[in-house]
């Protein structure tokens, strides 16, 4: 589920958005479908072009021979260094930069008694929880998205029941809202029948690249904010359950709990 290339993706669970991106013409020679789709074939370009283009140096000056084994050894080289950085992973599976920048953000949290879990699939679907986050101000499920930053973010006032809808540039993001919820709404179902009681998993959603023109704003339910807020959105959820007493505070013995619950009852993506 690749969120990094257009203002829309296509849920399991809710609707997908009316607003998708059409696709483009095909071209008139088109690179066979099973090729296209996988994530190697710009490596794979890239690497012929460096070795042809040794070859020619090299061949010019000391003949082809010579030539052919210089592009050899460049494109041994290139394969054994991606292949420490590359795995066979289809892309889609692949961790986005969005969901890497958040990642390193929560592990930097742990000192504040934050836990997470991360690319844990939804037991019967296709969807993937991005991150579960688990400590001291209650449990999250957090959605990382990177749009198209030359977009405005924006909020529209609405008469229908949610209240204000999310905008990224002309494309309404009502639906991506709705798919958070459900997404957190499986998450407490499923961890409350691992653990026997009620648990309650509060939908947030971080972006990347367009700038937010707000700390947090609660959109339907869903909590939005920038991705580089990350650590001061979940440290000021620590100070307003402290402050309230909120039901949903957590001690560190009861967010270990709900972490191994978590590990427990959700597979990885």
């Amino acid at each position: 589920m690749d969120r990094e290339t257009g203002p829309e993706r296509a849920p399991t669970g809710p609707a997908a958005p009316a607003s998708a991106p059409r696709d483009l013409p095909a071209s008139a020679r088109p690179i066979p479908a099973g090729l296209a789709a996988d994530p190697r074939l710009p490596l794979w370009i890239r690497r012929a072009i460096m070795a042809i283009v040794v070859a020619i140096a090299v061949t010019i000056f000391g003949g082809w021979r010579w030539g052919l084994t210089a592009a050899a050894v460049v494109a041994i080289i290139d394969t054994i260094y991606h292949s420490k950085t590359m795995s066979l992973i289809p892309a889609d599976a692949r961790l986005t930069s969005a969901q890497r920048r958040t990642r390193r953000r929560l592990f930097l949290l742990r000192p504040s008694g934050y836990l997470a879990v991360h690319s844990r699939a939804i037991p019967g679907t296709d969807d993937v929880i991005d991150h579960l986050v688990i400590g001291p101000g209650g449990v999250f499920a957090v959605d990382s998205e990177r749009w198209d930053r030359r977009l405005p973010i924006r909020t529209v006032a609405s008469n229908s029941p949610g209240g204000a809808v999310l905008y990224h540039g002309p494309f309404s993001q009502k639906d991506r809202l709705a798919h958070a919820r459900w997404e957190a709404a499986q998450a407490s179902r499923l961890l409350s029948a691992d653990l026997g009681r009620e648990i309650s998993v509060h939908p947030a959603m971080a972006i990347y690249g367009p700038v937010i023109p707000w700390a947090v704003a609660t959109l339907r339910g869903v909590d939005v904010f920038a991705g580089r807020a990350v650590g001061k959105y979940f440290r000021g959820r620590s100070r307003a359950a402290r402050r309230g007493n909120s039901p949903s505070r957590l001690t560190w013995e009861q967010a270990g709990e709900i972490f191994n619950a978590a590990q427990r009852a959700l597979p990885l993506g």
